[in-house]
């Protein structure tokens, strides 16, 4: 499923419409547009413009765009943020940036295309099958927490701290987009098995080199299976599962439900 390393992806495969103007917008299922966002709303935002730059914020794609081709030195236009689900993808001009996410049927299907923005020389579309993707024009992008690719040590523990008590579970609190913005199931496993943290801590009782330990390891964590081609590629993913031990130690991993999420750490060195 996409999580910040997929939708860098789809940044990258997003520069390709860059300076080419909106020509039509169509979208075959209504269920994409976040209210109170319409159909002939998407049209008038879009149509005319073109795209100026393409950016990321966790696990949300932003299109800025620009004036109407004629409207000169005229303000920039609206941004156009996707969310991509559990199973959405960004097209370009017929090409994807993924070869297959989890839990999807790893091929194309035109009943599948939520959203197509028509280009010059092209398409932009959003390929979902299961539905949960979303488009909004101008999201709020002040609910979000720091990016995780490029958080700082000092936001980390910002994002971690408690109020009271020790806090939720490490794990389910490394996903709450509002503390910090792009990790998901797959990364948030693979960076605790590397950092030898247990899913279970409470986000509040880390210590301070723990914090750095854990700062260090995600940070690399992102980078590597950023290089690798995808949050499925890391050293835990091929053990993830019934019978699956520890690649570090042979211990047999755990499978628990953290923060709603199917969770498999290895309870002898993540502590």
């Amino acid at each position: 499923m996409p999580e910040l390393l997929e939708v860098e992806f789809y940044r990258q495969l997003a520069l390709g419409v860059l300076g080419r103007t909106v020509t039509g917008v169509s979208v075959p299922d209504k269920k994409v547009l976040v209210p109170p966002l319409t159909v002939t709303g998407l049209r008038r935002a879009l149509v005319g413009r073109q795209f100026t730059s393409a950016r990321r914020h966790g696990k949300l794609l932003l299109l800025e765009s620009g004036p109407l081709a004629d409207w000169g030195d005229a303000p920039a236009g609206p941004i156009l943020g996707i969310r991509f689900g559990m199973t959405g993808e960004l097209v370009v001009d017929d090409r994807s940036a993924v070869d297959r996410l989890l839990y999807s049927p790893g091929r194309y299907g035109p009943q599948w295309v939520r959203c197509r923005i028509e280009l010059s020389g092209g398409r932009l579309e959003l390929h979902d099958p299961r539905r949960f993707g979303r488009i909004a024009l101008d999201p709020d992008e002040s609910v979000l927490g720091p990016d995780a690719a490029t958080v700082s040590p000092a936001e980390l523990r910002g994002a971690l701290a408690a109020r009271t008590g020790g806090g939720p579970p490490l794990k389910a609190r490394l996903q709450d987009q509002a503390r910090l913005a792009g990790l998901g199931n797959l990364l948030c496993d693979e960076i605790l098995w590397r950092a030898g943290l247990s899913p279970w801590r409470p986000s509040g009782s880390l210590t301070g080199p723990e914090l750095r330990r854990l700062h260090r390891h995600l940070r690399a964590t992102v980078s590597d299976l950023l290089v690798r081609g995808g949050s499925h590629l890391g050293d835990l993913m091929p053990e993830r599962g019934a019978g699956g031990h520890c690649p570090r130690d042979g211990t047999a991993l755990v499978r628990s439900t953290v923060g709603g999420r199917t969770t498999w750490w290895c309870p002898s060195h993540q502590v």
